[in-house]
């Protein structure tokens, strides 16, 4: 299981980025994805998560509105679309797995990618 998260970058404030979690060694039909994000000195925490079994897509308080997740099962790719960004917004972006259902905690994620830097400033 194998993930790699790409797409980060630096952006002006009210800017757009798309993240792509790359997945391999499984297919997407009984994981779920989620998207994380780490602030110096803090825990990561949870921005969206897709279970691709469900069918059902989550978003923290935050991103509601303004990121999408969205996958593409034929390049087994998770993205996270991420408008309206704010200075705030400025972490390193994560995406991990677990079977099935998406986890409430970071702690229920079993594969995580490696991180990308995402910069919100003018």
């Amino acid at each position: 299981v194998q993930l790699q998260a790409s797409g980060g970058g630096l952006v002006q404030p009210g800017g757009s980025l798309r993240l792509s979690c790359a997945v391999s060694g499984f297919t997407l039909d009984y994981y779920a994805i989620g998207w994380f994000r780490q602030f110096p000195g803090k825990e990561r925490e949870g921005i969206s998560c897709v279970s691709v079994s469900e069918g059902s897509q989550y978003y923290e308080e935050s991103a509601k509105g303004r990121f999408t997740i969205f996958k593409d099962n034929a390049k087994n790719t998770v993205y996270l679309q991420m408008n309206s960004l704010k200075p705030e917004d400025t972490a390193v972006y994560y995406c991990a797995t677990r079977r099935y259902l998406c986890g409430v905690s970071h702690y229920e994620y079993d594969s995580w990618g490696q991180g990308t830097q995402v910069t919100v400033s003018s």
